[in-house]
């Protein structure tokens, strides 16, 4: 391991060591978010610029009138109509294709 990715590391546990408890769940959602390939794809994904075509925006504004009229369903209530659970969307791992 080269020295300056030594003391860089260093660093890093240092500088984890000084953050108040409230920000240590920000710091290991990043730190996870650098390492999934999944996460780092989306980052990187270019912007969609597709104009919205007429079937799209009819959806939408459908989806918009129900709202109105209608309570939402709540996530749990998907995942279980899915058949899973939060847990297994928690711990899916992306493979990047070989």
């Amino acid at each position: 391991m080269a020295h300056g990715s030594t003391t860089e590391k260093q660093q890093a546990h240092e500088l984890i060591e000084r953050l108040p408890p409230t920000q240590l769940s920000a710091v290991v959602g990043l730190l996870e978010a650098m390492l999934d390939p999944f996460a780092r794809a989306l980052a990187n994904a270019p912007t969609d610029d597709e104009p919205v075509t007429a079937e799209e925006e009819k959806a939408l504004a459908e989806a918009r009138e129900w709202s109105k009229r209608n309570k939402g369903i709540p996530h749990e209530q998907v995942l279980a109509e899915l058949g899973i659970t939060q847990e297994e969307i928690n711990n899916f791992k992306f493979e990047e294709p070989k």
